[in-house]
């Protein structure tokens, strides 16, 4: 089985841009995310297995919930799945969510392969997290077990840190 490396704390983490999990397939710039767009700001990126399973609703769903915490912390936050834009529409619109997700859909788990966070056995992402500070440093990764969710209580405290 091929197994990936993690890019842990202390890497630069590397450029990408993904579409924008909102429904709209056309090809539009505001259909995209480039995480160099976000340089001067925090952003914590929380890769999940799939959109309609309970954890990933419910880790989900936490994290929408604490948007306006992440924000005094000068960060955004992105949820990342092998899902495309229409599964990722329904999904959000069904549990009433406003956090972005982003589609790592085609190539399928490019992006997720890049970080050392893509199950090769199963075809999706890992449950893994990457809180990255304002210069492109990666700051804490972690990846959980599929069926645990991590909570926010790390990406809270990593945040605290690159603030003081």
């Amino acid at each position: 089985m091929k197994k990936n490396k993690l890019l842990e704390a202390g890497t630069e983490i590397p450029d990408f841009t993904l579409r924008i999990g909102n429904g709209n397939g056309d090809d539009h710039k505001d259909n995209f995310m480039t995480l160099s767009d976000h340089r001067g700001q925090n952003v914590i990126l929380a890769f999940y297995p799939a959109d309609w399973s309970a954890v990933c609703g419910n880790q989900m769903m936490l994290y929408n919930e604490l948007i306006p915490m992440f924000e005094n912390y000068n960060a955004v936050i992105y949820g990342i799945s092998v899902d495309g834009t229409h599964c990722h529409a329904a999904f959000k619109e069904h549990n009433n969510m406003t956090i972005p997700l982003l589609c790592d859909f085609e190539p399928k788990g490019e992006i997720s392969k890049l970080l050392g966070v893509y199950n090769h056995e199963k075809g999706f992402c890992e449950r893994a997290l990457f809180v990255i500070d304002k210069n492109g440093i990666i700051q804490w990764s972690h990846v959980s077990p599929m069926d645990v969710n991590p909570g926010a209580k790390e990406i809270l405290e990593t945040l605290k840190n690159i603030e003081k």
